[in-house]
């Protein structure tokens, strides 16, 4: 019988990159992230410990919006603040960021002030994960001072949220799945494209914080979700449609697909046991409003991460009768005005 191998763990990985950089610690590190919305959705995991995913995918950043985060060294305990609040050592926020700041402590006795500002609401479905450990690894990076790579940093992020990887760039970002064991092949990069005409809106229909978090929620609809297997192929060719439809600046290509896309990932947690279902009875009056208006025949298209609130696709052109629509739209311009 062929001997298992041993897993590999986020240590190894951690080993690994940083492992041989003897950290110099500096008096702070700062950096900030966007935010990113996926149009070509991850959802599932081929490894739980280093967030690899099943499927490769696709997002844009939200250019100023995101998690803005200052690291410094501290002393007998972390301490740790949101938006000006320090939070107590319960929250799911603090438990979260602490795990990943395990991983590069230099010694057990060195504590960190952590210190993040999140321009959008968290854990709400806007990937504030993402941006917050997008904005932390930059930051460890510039306190400790190792000087690496895009492509390191990024492997880095993924290890405390799998989206997080994309938040390391602006524009259109693919991450790559990947195949090998230590996920070294698992990372993000940017595409060599701009869009100045593309517009993002955002939908806020609830700022509460989502029932099921989205690591939970992908582990229960891959282990029961009966239309969870036919979803790889669906991502295979909707990253394929999407990666044309930019390089031809094809609109109605783009967000048809980036849709159906989101749609087919909700419909795999909605067929979920027992099912997922994030949308709130102003998400479905949403949806239902963007197909009239794109019936009469605006070119409007929506997508939806693990989340109740909705981001609009759309060109310059449209934008002032969807803000005339959506009083409430707020409007992101991903490649500048």
């Amino acid at each position: 019988m062929k001997k298992k191998e041993p897993a590999i763990t986020r240590e190894d990985v951690v080993r690994t990159l940083v492992g041989q950089r003897r950290p110099a610690v500096c008096p702070a590190g700062s950096a900030f992230a966007p935010s990113n919305i996926a149009l070509c959705k991850y959802w599932g995991k081929r490894d739980e410990e280093l967030n690899l995913p099943v499927t490769s995918s696709l997002s844009i950043a939200l250019e100023n919006l995101g998690s803005e985060i200052t690291l410094k060294p501290c002393t007998k305990w972390d301490r740790i603040s949101l938006n000006g609040k320090l939070l107590a050592s319960d929250t799911t926020f603090v438990q979260r960021a602490t795990a990943f700041l395990d991983l590069f402590r230099p010694a057990p006795d060195f504590f960190f002030d952590m210190r993040a500002k999140n321009s959008i609401p968290t854990a709400a479905g806007l990937a504030s994960s993402a941006s917050g450990f997008a904005a932390l690894t930059l930051a460890l990076n510039e306190l400790f001072g190792w000087k690496l790579n895009r492509r390191a940093l990024s492997i880095l992020a993924r290890l405390g949220s799998g989206s997080a990887c994309r938040s390391l760039y602006g524009g259109f970002v693919e991450w790559h799945a990947g195949a090998a064991r230590n996920g070294m092949d698992s990372y993000a990069e940017p595409l060599d494209a701009v869009w100045p005409d593309l517009r993002l809106g955002l939908l806020l229909l609830s700022e509460k914080e989502k029932p099921i978090g989205s690591r939970h929620a992908m582990q229960q609809t891959r282990a029961t979700s009966p239309l969870y297997a036919a979803w790889p192929a669906q991502v295979e060719r909707d990253l394929a449609a999407l990666k044309t439809a930019i390089r031809n600046r094809d609109f109605a290509a783009l967000g048809r697909t980036a849709e159906a896309n989101a749609l087919a990932m909700h419909a795999t947690m909605i067929a979920a046991r027992p099912a997922i279902l994030y949308w709130l009875p102003s998400s479905l009056a949403a949806m239902r409003k963007i197909h009239q208006i794109r019936e009469e025949g605006v070119k409007v298209f929506f997508t939806m991460d693990a989340g109740p609130n909705l981001k609009l696709l759309f060109l310059r052109k449209e934008q002032a009768l969807l803000t005339a629509a959506f009083p409430e739209l707020r409007v992101v311009t991903p490649f500048g005005r």
